[in-house]
């Protein structure tokens, strides 16, 4: 399975449909990175994502974007082959 990469903080409800979405999918590890307690990681991610809000997502070196990007996808079959799971 590729890694999963959360870019989130702690009362992001989207970010919990997001977390909710990859678990019922077999995801078992997410990496969360809590940009509210390392403020510092926010740049990061608006670098990496050239977004400002959170969920932002990966899976392997592919950046997914948000709960919307990773709920369509998943709508769209394409969640568990990039996930590396069927």
């Amino acid at each position: 399975m590729n890694k999963v990469v959360m870019y989130s903080t702690q009362v992001c409800p989207y970010c919990q449909m997001a977390e909710r979405l990859l678990k019922q999918r077999g995801v078992d590890t997410l990496e969360k990175v809590l940009i509210d307690k390392e403020p510092g990681r926010r740049e990061e991610m608006m670098t990496r994502t050239g977004r400002r809000t959170v969920p932002q997502i990966y899976i392997g070196e592919t950046h997914v974007g948000g709960y919307d990007d990773l709920a369509a996808l998943d709508r769209a079959g394409g969640l568990k082959p990039l996930l590396g799971i069927e």
